[in-house]
């Protein structure tokens, strides 16, 4: 019962935050929302920070353990074709998972008022693609697959556009079919450039 209110309380706190921020959700209102009592609250989190603090640790476990990151790799594609396959999976993923979809909105917001937001959002938006993508080329030109070059390079060439688009389809999410086709068009293009 004690997790399940802390389980409701951090998602309603993802909620409240990827909408109005950090500085933009009130605590009082928070608890009003899951009919809770404010003592209710502080029973599970000492502080607002302390909220804040809780669901980034959740939310960096929820997305490297869906999505993947530097420490947790996505086999090696066997074929060009499982790149485009592995790239839409990861795309189709963090652009319909909602959580994620929240995660992101909230980093957006908040990574020029929190320290611990801005290195997350450098890593989901940047460094952390580039990273889980260096090893993963570097294996397909071991295997023969992609021309060599430098895997770091690679990496942040193609996972750049990527990104953008998919932070496209939170601004605009009517424009995801479209955006969804030119991460597509966009990984074939690649890989006629720098299969083997």
């Amino acid at each position: 019962m004690a997790k399940d209110t802390r389980d409701r309380i951090l998602g309603m706190a993802l909620d409240q935050f990827s909408q109005n921020g950090y500085d933009g959700t009130n605590i009082r209102a928070l608890t009003e929302s899951l009919g809770l009592v404010k003592s209710a609250m502080y029973r599970h989190f000492e502080s607002k920070e302390a909220i804040w603090n809780a669901l980034l640790d959740e939310l960096v476990a929820y997305y490297e353990g869906r999505f993947g990151s530097a420490e947790h790799l996505p086999p090696v594609p066997d074929t060009l074709e499982g790149l485009v396959a592995l790239t839409m999976g990861l795309a189709e993923f963090t652009i319909h998972d909602e959580r994620v979809v929240k995660s992101r909105k909230l980093l957006t917001i908040e990574q020029f008022r929190d320290d611990r937001a801005r290195d997350l959002a450098t890593k989901h938006f940047l460094t952390g693609l580039t990273g889980m993508f260096t090893p993963l080329f570097a294996g397909m030109m071991d295997k023969g697959l992609l021309r060599r070059d430098d895997p770091e390079m690679l990496a942040f060439a193609y996972t750049a556009p990527i990104s953008a688009l998919i932070h496209l389809c939170d601004r605009e999410p009517e424009k995801t079919e479209d955006a969804l086709r030119q991460i597509e068009a966009f990984s074939r293009h690649f890989i006629q450039v720098y299969k083997a």
